[in-house]
């Protein structure tokens, strides 16, 4: 019997029953406009990112997948399209064997579809670009569990590979390990998956896409329990003023040079 090879993917979202288009083919989001004033124009990417070691300038980045997140027009979230892929070690690159052994990446597998980082770098920064256009947000966030470590790997590639047009905030991200301690009392991923009432796989973990869809799904339940808080402070928000002047808003936003 032969062995399936392993494959870079894109997928719906459950329940979409259709297969993956281009998000560039897809009609302006539904919720654009609650979108792009949930999280004050900055659009929350899940990212999970499985490595060689815990050095993002020395250690190999090996998996990445992003996962996006959808609102309807009633302003909950939900969970969008996955974008992954396998990544070659740069060269040079360390390989802690511990790591590996926790992930069960084999990086020279003779059937691993891996894809220069560079190369995948660019096919996801593309489709981010697509969904934050289509939300009508300045730029993407960068949410994960444990997030200094992904947008650190994140960053560290890009720095490498020169790749232009990063659309996530250099600095700024969204840790669900964070937001899970302080709505659930739980701070590992499986257990605030677990006490949250979704399904966790424990054969599946340590796979950028599976950690990524968890992490996805945990983050929207986290903000839609946290809906009515956010209609209150918008409210007293759009009394202050805040919300008639989104230009100098976006401007103290920005990075400095």
């Amino acid at each position: 019997m032969t062995e399936e090879p392993l494959r870079n993917t894109v997928s719906e979202p459950p329940g979409t029953g259709t297969e993956a288009e281009p998000a560039a083919a897809r009609a302006p989001a539904a919720g654009a406009a609650p979108m792009s004033r949930r999280f004050r124009g900055f659009l929350p990417v899940v990212v999970d990112i499985e490595s060689g070691g815990f050095n993002a300038d020395t250690d190999a980045l090996l998996e990445i997948a992003a996962v996006l997140i959808d609102m309807g027009g009633d302003g909950v979230l939900n969970r969008g399209a996955t974008h992954s892929f396998h990544v070659k070690p740069f060269e040079g690159a360390r390989l802690d064997p511990a790591s590996l052994s926790i992930t069960g990446i084999d990086p020279f597998h003779p059937l691993r579809p891996a894809l220069p980082e560079r190369d995948a770098l660019q096919r996801i920064f593309r489709e981010i670009r697509h969904a934050v256009r289509a939300y009508d947000c300045r730029r993407a966030i960068l949410v994960g569990h444990n997030a200094a470590f992904d947008i650190s790997f994140l960053n560290a590639a890009v720095k490498r590979t020169d790749v232009k047009r990063n659309p996530f905030h250099p600095f700024s991200c969204f840790d669900t390990a964070t937001l899970a301690g302080a709505a659930l009392g739980q701070t590992v991923l499986a257990k605030a998956v677990t006490v949250a009432g979704l399904p966790w796989d424990s054969s599946s973990a340590h796979s950028a896409v599976y950690d990524a869809e968890r992490t996805a799904d945990l983050f929207c339940l986290i903000c839609n329990r946290f809906r009515d808080s956010f209609l209150d402070a918008e409210a007293r928000a759009r009394a202050l003023g805040w919300l008639s002047e989104p230009t100098a808003e976006a401007e103290s936003d920005a990075p400095p040079t």
